[in-house]
């Protein structure tokens, strides 16, 4: 078994797979090179739109809870959509779903700043087209973060997806202010127009990318199974539900200091539009300093102490925007939210990519992203309601709350280790040569295999066959059971079902080189006289006239 761990670090098979230690690593190979700077051309753009909706939203309402809702809107279709864009990410070109998000965003923004160009633009119009945004941003997030892992080497993959985080915070801390300078003397029209013209060069970059695309033999996954699917592997892998966990509160804690904080520039500090941008300024400052240290702190942290420290470190900052009169303290305590910012989203991506195979990384990544936009989402609602009713200051001072209540989950969903196991595909199983005509949909299919256990072995053929029926049930598997022969105690049978023949392919293919230890060690104590023995079955109540036949032609998958 290969295990990847942290720079230096030694595997139980004696082993050493480093993972590079510096974050700027990923940018030695071309594709990521490219698309990483032209991505921060359209970060850079997006962060000006989002200086330019937020102060115009101050502009044209009086309600706290409207600008709230700016951010909301932006984070609510990332909520809303990701597991169908996770689907698609899966099952299509990610290249081509990339490009449609784009080429969508750029459209969007186009007709935004007609808009405004033209007066037209209402509070609830102007959320209209950040939620048109946010579609898009839904749609291009799982494919994007998918396709690092088919840009760079595995031991890059947590340099890249740090360097993602530090482009965007690159932009953020420039942005921002900027943004600021432009809507204070052009207006808001003006921002949202250099954010339609920022998607150009990343729609130009991946027009020329020509990703290798692996051969399928099996068709397309339907949308409705695909999302069920990732549903059932996240719920099936301990290490991502803690990360759902701690990333869904905080999401929620979290969201109270960028939702809030055009009411702290404007009332608590008596600031701006560009007072406004310059804090954004310093978060984004706080949250590249985070991101070049993130690999040394990897290395001398573990994962869980890592969160803990960023949870602690925004609720600090929480505590110091509710009760500083002075634009430079509150943008000394942003200093320290960008930096647990970046820390926080980076690890936990991270750990959702390396505990993922390819062929679901899309979908658990886009699971990740509506349980942690969802905690932004509703996280932006709950403090807009918040600063309304007991003030801006006191929905501050809550959110720091939640956020110490982050680091006591911990106690019970904590981070693991930094550390992953291989999972690339076995690639150990060949399909079965059949003797019925079956098509690829026939089924249900009912699978036995047949394990002659000694009585010595029982305990630990129990352990292992508990971690099998979590393998099985998260790569496709339902109604498992373990069944013991009363006539000879010695006989063990392991069954299953799959829906069709093609899900039963699927669910073989599905195995990685990780699961290749439990079943070298099922095999191990297998007493028979070769292999534990395969039932194949497919499940018949009455059989219709010419469905099954015998015959022994190949199937078409394809079919």
């Amino acid at each position: 078994m290969r295990i990847y761990c942290p720079a230096g670090a030694m595997t139980k098979a004696g082993e050493i797979v480093a993972y590079t230690s510096s974050t700027l690593a990923p940018l030695r190979h071309d594709t990521y090179r490219a698309i990483w700077f032209a991505s921060l051309s359209s970060n850079f753009g997006g962060l000006i739109q989002a200086v330019g909706a937020a102060w115009m939203m101050t502009t044209i309402t009086a309600s706290e809870d409207m600008v709230a809702l700016v951010q909301t809107s932006t984070a609510l279709p990332i909520m809303l959509f990701s597991l169908i864009s996770g689907a698609l990410a899966d099952n299509y070109d990610r290249r081509r779903v990339m490009l449609t998000a784009q080429c969508m965003m750029l459209t969007v923004s186009g007709l935004l700043t007609a808009c405004a160009l033209l007066g037209w633009i209402t509070p609830w119009l102007l959320l209209f087209f950040t939620f048109l945004i946010g579609c898009g941003t839904a749609l291009n997030n799982p494919s994007w973060q998918a396709s690092v892992g088919d840009m760079v080497p595995r031991a890059d993959l947590p340099g890249a997806v740090t360097l993602n985080s530090m482009g965007f915070n690159i932009t953020r801390s420039v942005g921002p202010a900027i943004g600021g300078a432009i809507v204070a003397a052009a207006g808001a029209a003006a921002a949202f127009a250099v954010n339609t013209l920022s998607y150009l060069p990343l729609i130009y970059a991946l027009s020329r990318w020509r990703p290798s695309a692996p051969v399928s033999t099996l068709p397309r996954e339907a949308l409705a199974s695909a999302i069920f699917a990732g549903l059932r592997y996240v719920s099936m892998s301990p290490n991502l539900e803690k990360v759902l966990v701690r990333g869904l509160i905080f999401g929620i804690g979290a969201s109270s200091i960028l939702a809030l904080l055009p009411v702290v520039a404007l009332d608590l500090v008596a600031g701006g539009p560009l007072t406004y941008g310059f804090m954004l300024g310093a978060f984004g400052i706080g949250a590249i300093g985070g991101a070049v240290l993130s690999a040394r702190i990897r290395q001398a942290l573990s994962g869980e102490t890592i969160i803990r420290l960023a949870f602690a470190g925004f609720a600090l900052s929480a505590v110091i925007a509710a009760v500083s009169p002075s634009a430079v303290l509150t943008s000394a305590g942003l200093l320290v939210a960008g930096a647990c910012w970046v820390s926080a989203l980076s690890l936990f991506n991270t750990i959702v990519q390396l505990s993922t195979p390819r062929w679901v990384v899309g979908r658990a990544l886009s699971l990740y992203q509506t349980v942690t936009f969802g905690g932004i989402a509703g996280g932006s609602w709950l403090w807009g309601v918040a600063a309304d009713r007991y003030g801006v200051a006191n929905a501050l001072l809550i959110s720091s709350v939640v956020m110490l209540l982050g680091i006591a989950i911990g106690l019970r969903f904590s981070m693991p280790a930094f550390a992953s196991l291989n999972l690339d595909p076995l690639n150990r199983f060949t399909a079965p040569a059949l003797s019925l005509d079956i098509t690829p949909r026939s089924g249900p299919i009912v699978i036995q295999v047949d394990y002659e256990i000694a009585d010595d072995d029982l305990a630990e053929f129990m352990t292992l066959m508990g971690e099998r029926r979590r393998i099985r049930i998260r790569d496709g598997a339902r109604h498992w059971a373990l069944m013991r022969d009363l006539e000879n105690p010695g006989l063990w049978t392991e069954t299953y079902h799959t829906p069709t023949w093609v899900e039963y392919i699927r669910h073989n293919q599905r195995r990685t080189q990780a699961d290749a230890e439990n079943i070298d060690r099922l095999r191990a104590l297998h007493r028979g006289e070769g292999p534990p023995h395969v039932h194949r079955m497919i499940e018949r109540q009455a059989i219709p006239p010419g469905d099954d036949v015998f015959h022994k032609a190949p199937i078409d998958l394809h079919h």
